[in-house]
C-alpha cells in the first residue's frame, strides 16, 4: 500500500512539473522564476534591473530573474505568444504587434525619452533636421528605434525619407565614422557619440527627443499574465521602478553593482561607461517614474502611420496602461 501511495504522489509530481512553463515556475526557493528578454547586450543602461536584483527587490516580490539578451523583435513574438510574461521593448514595436493582432500591452515606461540621436562629423555643421536635407546617413538598416525616430525626426522637419540618402551599415557606426567611411550615422543618444568623443572624434548630435515626444522603452506584458496574475505584473513593475530610481538617486552605487553582470566591466573604459549611465539618467527622469504620456502614443502612432508600417488608426488604451504605476 505504501509503495502504491509513493509511486501515485510521484505521478502527481511528474505531471505537475509538466505543466510548468519556464516563465512561472516556482523553483525550490519558492520565487517565480522569469525569464527577461532584453534586446541587448549586458550593458550598464540595464543598471535599474542590475540593481533591483542585487538590492533584493525582486527577491522581495518573489520573483526571480534569468536575463535573456535575445532580439528585441524575439521578446515581442514570445510574449505575444503567451509563452514569456516580460519583455524590454521600445514603444514602436508595441504598436507593430498590437497591429499584427499580438496580445500585448504596455505595463511601464522606462524611458521618457526617445533616446535615438542622429551623430554627425562637427565639421559638417549639422545642427538642426533640415542640415540633413541631402546628406547620406547610415544607420542599422530600414527597422528598428533607429529608423522611426529618423523618420519621426524628419517628419517634424517637414521632411521625408526621399529628402535624403539612407544607407544601411548594420550596427558598425562608430567603428566606420572612426575609419572616415561615414560622416553622419543615427544611433543613440548614450552610445554612439559618447564612444566617438571618447575615439577623439568632435561630432554635433541631433537627439530625436529634443523635436517630438515619443514612447519609448518599457516593459511589455502579454494579456494573458495581466489578466490571470495582475499582481505578478505589479510587483515586477513595483520591484523594477525601485532599482529605477535608486539608479537615479545614486550613479556610482548602480555603477559597482552592476559590474558583475558585465563581462570584461573591469576592462571597459570607466568614464565611458560613467558617461552611458549619465546619459541614460537623464533620458529616465521624470515627476512619476513608469508613467506613459497618452501624448507620446498618439506621436509615435502618427510616425507609424506616415511611414506606412501601420495602416490604419489602433485603439491606444488596450496598447498602454499606468493601472501597474505606484
Amino acid at each position: 500500500m505504501f509503495r502504491k501511495f509513493v509511486l501515485i504522489m510521484l505521478g502527481m509530481t511528474l505531471v505537475l512539473a509538466g505543466c510548468s512553463n519556464n516563465p512561472s515556475a516556482n523553483g525550490t526557493s519558492g520565487l517565480t522564476k522569469i525569464q527577461l528578454p532584453m534586446g541587448y547586450i549586458p550593458n550598464i543602461q540595464f543598471a535599474p534591473f542590475y540593481v533591483a536584483i542585487q538590492k533584493g527587490y525582486f527577491r522581495d516580490a518573489g520573483i526571480e530573474i534569468d536575463f535573456d539578451y535575445k532580439f528585441e523583435t524575439d521578446g515581442v513574438k514570445l510574449v505575444g505568444a503567451g509563452e514569456l510574461p516580460f519583455a524590454l521593448v521600445s514603444g514602436e514595436q508595441v504598436l507593430l504587434a498590437r497591429a499584427q493582432g499580438l496580445p500585448v500591452e504596455y505595463v511601464a515606461a522606462w524611458y521618457q525619452q526617445y533616446p535615438v540621436s542622429v551623430v554627425a562629423k562637427s565639421d559638417l555643421g549639422i545642427l538642426i533636421p533640415q542640415d540633413l536635407k541631402g546628406r547620406k546617413i547610415g544607420l542599422p538598416g530600414l527597422f528598428g528605434a533607429t529608423y522611426v525616430g529618423l523618420r519621426a525626426l524628419l517628419f517634424e522637419a517637414h521632411m521625408s525619407e526621399s529628402d535624403v540618402t539612407l544607407d544601411a551599415i548594420g550596427f558598425n557606426q562608430v567603428d566606420l565614422v572612426a575609419a572616415g567611411q561615414q560622416d553622419i550615422v543615427v544611433g543613440y543618444a548614450e552610445n554612439e557619440p559618447i564612444q566617438l568623443r571618447a575615439r577623439g572624434i568632435p561630432v554635433t548630435e541631433i537627439r530625436v527627443a529634443d523635436y517630438v515626444e515619443l514612447a519609448s522603452n518599457g516593459i511589455l506584458a502579454s494579456e494573458k499574465v495581466i489578466k490571470e496574475n495582475p499582481e505578478l505584473v505589479r510587483a515586477f513593475v513595483g520591484a523594477f521602478l525601485k532599482g529605477l530610481s535608486d539608479t537615479i538617486a545614486n550613479p556610482e552605487e548602480a555603477l559597482q553593482m552592476s559590474a558583475t553582470y558585465i563581462p570584461n566591466f573591469a576592462d571597459l573604459d570607466a568614464n565611458v561607461q560613467k558617461k552611458v549611465l549619465e546619459t541614460s539618467i537623464e533620458q529616465w527622469k521624470t515627476d512619476r517614474l513608469g508613467y506613459s504620456d497618452p501624448q507620446a502614443w498618439e506621436n509615435m502612432q502618427n510616425v507609424l502611420l506616415d511611414m506606412g508600417l501601420i495602416t490604419e488608426k489602433l485603439d491606444l488604451s488596450k496598447a498602454f496602461t499606468n493601472e501597474f504605476i505606484p
